[in-house]
C-alpha cells in the first residue's frame, strides 16, 4: 500500500493547473507517523507543501474552511467525523468507500467516493473538483444541506 501515491498524483496534476498553490497534508492517524516521515523527507524545504501532524481542533477547522477540497483517504474508518465537518463548511470531500463515509458523501453530489486503494482515481476526483469552481461551489452547498438534514443534533431530536 502506498498512500503517498495519491498525494504525489494530486501534487503533480495541481502544479499544471495552478502556479501558486499550497498542498496541505494533515495527518492525525497514529499510524501516519511513518507516512509523515517519508513525505517530510521528500518535501523538506519546499514552500508549496505543508505537512501538519497531530492537528488540533482549531487547526482542523482552519484547514477545512480554507481548502477547496478535502481528501479523506482511509483504508478503514468508523463514522469519519471529519467528512461531516468539512461538508458543513461547504467543502467538498473525496473519501474512501469504507465505514460511515458513504453515509455522508453522496457520490457526485457533495463529493466523490473512491475505492480505498484507487490512488489514481482519488487524485482524478480531487482534480475534477479543483478544476471546476462551479462544481466545487455546488457540491459545497449540497454537502452542507446533507449534513443539516441528516447529522445535526436538532434533526436527530426531531426523530
Amino acid at each position: 500500500m502506498c498512500p503517498g501515491r495519491v498525494v504525489k498524483g494530486i501534487y503533480r496534476k495541481s502544479k499544471k493547473l495552478y502556479k501558486k498553490r499550497i498542498l496541505e497534508i494533515a495527518l492525525d492517524d497514529p499510524e501516519g507517523q511513518q507516512m509523515y516521515e517519508q513525505l517530510h523527507a521528500k518535501v523538506k524545504g519546499r514552500k508549496d507543501v505543508r505537512l501538519i501532524l497531530g492537528a488540533h481542533d482549531i487547526m482542523v477547522n482552519v484547514i477545512q474552511r480554507a481548502s477547496d477540497v478535502i481528501l479523506q483517504k482511509s483504508i478503514r474508518e468508523g463514522f469519519g467525523l471529519t467528512v461531516s465537518e468539512a461538508l458543513w463548511k461547504e467543502t467538498p470531500v473525496v473519501g474512501s468507500n469504507v465505514g460511515g463515509i458513504p453515509m455522508q458523501i453522496i457520490d457526485g453530489e457533495n463529493g466523490y467516493l473512491v475505492d480505498p486503494h484507487d490512488y489514481d482515481g482519488a487524485a482524478k476526483k480531487v482534480m475534477d473538483i479543483l478544476s471546476d469552481k462551479n462544481l466545487r461551489e455546488e457540491m459545497g452547498i449540497k454537502g452542507r444541506q446533507h449534513v443539516k438534514e441528516n447529522f445535526l443534533i436538532t434533526r436527530l431530536i426531531e426523530d
